[in-house]
């Protein structure tokens, strides 16, 4: 890919360092991609979950670590293996996380405390933050440390921040998502077709 962006570069007459013509192409030939009022306000109320405020939760987690001795589909197993007990018998979830979990809070009983947005990485939050359920988490969680069984034991309700105070970062979100769109769409015409 960047070979094709320097090459479109040179044939637009760009010179400098590699990644000033590339950043130069990139503004002159991919459309800024500005949301609309109502773009915001569709993305704002389809996703009013995303603009909430206070919310917290109270989670357990059992770490199955990714490292680089343990092939992956083996912890895997092992990892689901142990949420079928923890699912089976969510009483002993404290127990199995101190036998198994490769996490600190093991020693918690894999007890995370309260959590809010932003407290954890985005695929684990997503998991404990944007469903309703309690108890263990019907499926694994697999995040870029691992794979963890999770039990949420309890969930505080937030707020919907206003539409006012949140226009701002759905405007932020949508325009980011249209620059990504914008540059894969400029990319797949600068690679060539096969015949």
């Amino acid at each position: 890919m960047r070979a094709r962006l320097l090459a479109r570069a040179a044939e637009a007459g760009l010179q400098g360092a590699e990644d000033d013509v590339i950043e130069q192409l990139l503004e002159r030939e991919v459309p800024d991609a500005e949301p609309s009022e109502e773009q915001c306000r569709r993305f704002y109320e389809a996703n009013t979950r995303r603009f909430t405020a206070g919310e917290l939760v109270e989670a357990s987690h059992i770490l199955f670590a990714v490292t680089p001795r343990v092939p992956p589909e083996r912890l895997r197993a092992k990892a689901a293996e142990v949420h079928a007990l923890a699912s089976r018998s969510p009483e002993r979830f404290a127990e199995l996380a101190r036998e198994y979990s490769n996490c600190p809070s093991a020693a918690q009983g894999g007890s995370l405390g309260q959590l809010a947005r932003g407290d954890a990485v985005p695929e684990f939050e997503r998991a404990v933050l944007e469903v309703d359920s309690l108890g263990v988490l019907p499926e694994l969680v697999s995040t870029r440390f691992g794979f963890h069984v999770v039990l949420v034991a309890r969930r505080i309700p937030g707020r919907i921040v206003p539409y006012e105070e949140a226009k701002q970062e759905a405007a932020a979100v949508l325009r980011r998502l249209g620059e990504e769109r914008a540059l894969g769409e400029y990319v797949r015409r600068l690679t060539p077709r096969p015949r």
